[in-house]
């Protein structure tokens, strides 16, 4: 997941599963690629942006059934760290739109299962490696909060 400024970057899907829902960047990975070229490719797939990874935040498997219970989509999620540094994040490929949330509003967001929970744990992540890239702007790693004032809105 790519964050910027305390804010963490989520794609609206264009595309099954999770189709015209927010969710986290990411997609296959190809036969040959990294995980880290994977990440890459998709984060400038799906939102024109340069990426620094910094880590592995978590492994989650999503599983989606359908009615009768049977597995329509089964994925094995690896949530690397990254920041974006810079650019502008555009919706291409999966991605019909782009935005940049506060952690804490993402409870008014419908998403897929464990998200809150890998977005908090890799804000806990990038507190502890980068202090100065987990605040806001106007914000500095030694205050403990930013006022609203100096954060503006998504």
């Amino acid at each position: 997941m790519v964050w910027r400024d305390g804010r963490v970057l989520l794609v609206k899907r264009a595309k099954p599963p999770c189709q015209g829902q927010w969710s986290l960047p990411g997609g296959l990975q190809e036969v040959g690629e990294t995980v880290g070229e994977a990440v890459r490719r998709e984060l400038a797939e799906e939102a024109a942006l340069t990426i620094e990874i910094l880590g592995i935040v978590d492994v989650l498997d999503y599983i989606e059934r359908d009615d009768e219970g049977r597995v329509h989509y089964h994925y094995t999620l690896i949530d690397m760290l990254a920041l974006a540094p810079e650019g502008e994040a555009v919706a291409g490929g999966d991605a019909a739109e782009t935005a940049w949330f506060r952690p804490e509003d993402l409870a008014t967001l419908a998403l897929p299962p464990g998200t809150e929970r890998v977005v908090r744990k890799a804000g806990e992540m990038l507190r502890q490696e980068r202090p100065d890239a987990s605040q806001g702007p106007g914000c500095s790693a030694r205050q403990d909060s930013c006022s609203s004032a100096e954060v503006p809105g998504r």
